[in-house]
C-alpha cells in the first residue's frame, strides 16, 4: 500500500510540474527572502554585463493605494546580443522581449523565482526551431540556480 501512495505522489508531483510549464513559466524555489532573491539576481546580470531595464516592486504599488499584496517583484533585463538573435527568428518575440523575472512570496511563504521559458516563447510566436532559444534556456537557468543557491 505504501508502494501505491508513493507511486500516486511520484505521478501527481509530475502533473504538477508539468502544469507550471504548460504556461510557460519555470518557477525555482528560492531559499532566501523575497528582497534577498530579487537582489542577488539583479546583482548577478549585472556582473555578467546584462542591462537592468527597471525594478517594479508591485507589492509597494499596492501600498501606495491602500492595498496589500505579498512580496511580487518583477525584473527587467537583457542584450541585444541574444534579444536580437531570437527576434531575427520571429519579429513579434519583441513583445515578450527584453525578459523578464519575477520574484514573488506565496501564500505558505515560500519564496519563487520564475521567468517565461524561451521555448514557450519561441512556439508562441511560431519560431520553435530558433537556434538561440537553447542558450537562453540555459542562460536563464543558470542565472536562476545561481541566485537560488544557498
Amino acid at each position: 500500500m505504501r508502494m501505491v501512495r508513493s507511486g500516486l505522489v511520484g505521478v501527481l508531483l509530475a502533473v504538477a510540474s508539468s502544469a507550471w510549464g504548460a504556461d510557460g513559466l519555470v518557477a525555482v524555489k528560492s531559499p532566501h527572502g523575497p528582497k534577498d532573491t530579487m537582489d542577488r539576481l539583479e546583482a548577478l546580470l549585472k556582473q555578467k554585463g546584462l542591462t537592468i531595464f527597471a525594478r517594479i516592486d508591485h507589492a509597494a504599488g499596492a501600498a501606495r493605494v491602500g492595498q496589500t499584496l505579498r512580496p511580487t517583484e518583477v525584473l527587467i533585463f537583457g542584450n541585444p546580443q541574444s534579444g536580437t538573435p531570437f527576434m531575427q527568428c520571429a519579429q513579434t518575440v519583441g513583445i515578450d522581449l527584453p525578459l523578464k523575472t519575477l520574484v514573488w512570496q506565496d501564500a505558505s511563504g515560500q519564496v519563487w523565482l520564475g521567468y517565461n521559458d524561451p521555448s514557450f516563447l519561441a512556439q508562441r510566436h511560431g519560431a520553435p526551431a530558433c537556434p538561440v532559444t537553447e542558450t537562453l534556456k540555459k542562460a536563464l537557468a543558470g542565472f536562476a540556480q545561481e541566485a537560488v543557491a544557498p
